[in-house]
């Protein structure tokens, strides 16, 4: 058998209930078996117990009778198992089951001390077994014994399949109760995003449960802690580096030679752009603690692209959402604005696209006309001062953080952020936006 044949299910329900239902189904499968053959045993000794007692009686009542009378008792003293014929009965063979040789050995044991008897099985039944008894003025009886099946009652298994049905639900309320503390830490897992701001669990239940909360809440609380000194790290290391780039600038403006000095400010410039856009990376984690409130995302692409057009931009504007959403507008605002200086810096020419894609999320596409992206890069180009140029120019390369923060202020607002290389030339962005309101968003 290969290894596909028995694949299990993925999640941890599902295997937990496969394993118990199945134990369960197999243990009340086993104890059925095991009363039902005791039952059986109970069963065949008092059946022969009764048999020693009652066809001896019988016998003995028929063999005092009158000949004349004996045909009128036969059917008053017959049994359901049971019944006597006046005759030699039928020729058998040896008892060749343990049961017909249990009843044939009950025959010879109860009457042969008495009467001579002889014990044969015969056929029509397995267990059939034929008692041939001469009775004392030398009359044939026959005693012809047919085991019957164990009764059942007709009830029992629809009591069986309720307790099978019972033992099921049980099965689905502990596994449920049991996995639902790792599905909430999962969904905390999954929820927490860029801005560390997931609900904490709550530090009940179980105890290894309350403890796998407590850790998950107390790591959280030191990443949002990290996240934090990082930022106003970076924030105190800008604010500390203007007053020296300031003081450089007038040292610069003091140089006679202008070739020099047009070098040096240039190096300035590059040096203060590159901390301010350090410092934005750092504090786009703010952009998820925007407070979300509903907004119409054509008004905003109108009115973002009228900007760029009103400063000489060729930027173009197509489709309608037709919807309002649940968004974090200055978040999205940025977003869009990094991706569409991108395609200009690049390209020189933007063309924006917005669309519904399905029932609360819309889909924001930025292409720009401009020679792509290697497939290889596609992902690469989002790491922070990931660039494409070699050059350290900041006119052509940059410094390598647009795209990194407009992801990561995309996933802060629990949107997508992915590039693919237009089939028609060109590098196209595609922003998929989650309405916050919708319970897709956080």
């Amino acid at each position: 058998m290969n290894a596909g044949a028995l694949r299990l299910p993925r999640s941890l329900f599902m295997r937990l209930m496969l394993v118990l239902l199945a134990g369960l189904a197999l243990a009340q499968a086993l104890t059925y078996v095991w009363i039902m053959s005791e039952r059986r045993e109970a069963t065949v000794g008092l059946m022969l117990n009764f048999l020693e007692q009652d066809v001896a009686s019988s016998v003995a009542l028929l063999d005092r009778l009158p000949a004349a009378e004996r045909a009128d008792w036969l059917p008053r003293l017959a049994r359901r198992t049971y019944r006597f014929t006046l005759g030699p009965g039928e020729p058998g063979h040896e008892p060749d089951t343990a049961l017909s040789k249990r009843i044939a050995d009950s025959f010879v044991a109860s009457i042969g001390r008495r009467y001579r008897v002889t014990a044969s099985a015969a056929p029509g039944h397995p267990n059939r077994v034929q008692a041939h008894v001469t009775l004392s003025d030398g009359t044939p009886l026959t005693i012809d014994m047919r085991p019957a099946g164990l009764p059942v009652s007709s009830w029992l298994p629809a009591v069986l399949l309720g307790q099978l049905a019972l033992l099921g639900l049980c099965t689905w309320a502990g596994v449920r109760l049991a996995t639902r503390p790792l599905a909430q830490l999962a969904r905390a897992a999954d929820s927490l995003g860029p801005d560390l701001q997931s609900e904490r669990l709550p530090e009940s239940g179980p105890l290894e449960v309350a403890r796998a909360a407590r850790a998950f809440n107390a790591m959280q609380e030191r990443i949002a802690a990290y996240m934090s000194e990082r930022t106003q790290i970076l924030a105190a290391i800008s604010h500390d580096l203007q007053t020296p780039i300031t003081r450089m600038r007038m040292r610069a403006d003091m140089m006679d030679d202008e070739v020099q000095r047009n070098k040096m400010n240039r190096d300035l410039r590059e040096m203060e752009a590159l901390v301010k856009d350090g410092v934005a990376y750092a504090r786009t984690l703010h952009g998820a603690r925007e407070a979300p409130v509903r907004v119409d995302p054509d008004s905003m692409l109108e009115s973002l692209v009228g900007d760029y057009r009103d400063a000489g931009q060729d930027v173009s504007l197509e489709g309608r959402a037709g919807v309002s959403i649940a968004a974090r507008p200055q978040a999205l605002r940025r977003v869009l604005g990094n991706l569409i200086d991108n395609g200009l810096k690049y390209a020189g020419a933007v063309q924006v696209g917005i669309a519904q894609e399905s029932p609360g999320e819309i889909a924001i596409r930025i292409r720009d006309f401009g020679p792509g992206i290697p497939e290889a890069e596609l992902e690469k180009v989002f790491e922070p001062f990931y660039r494409l140029e070699a050059s350290r120019n900041r006119d052509t390369g940059g410094t390598g953080l647009g795209l990194a923060i407009a992801r990561q202020l995309a996933t802060a607002m629990n949107g997508r952020l992915e590039l693919r290389n237009h089939p028609q030339g060109g590098l196209e962005a595609t922003l998929r936006i989650h309405d916050l309101e919708d319970g897709a968003g956080r």
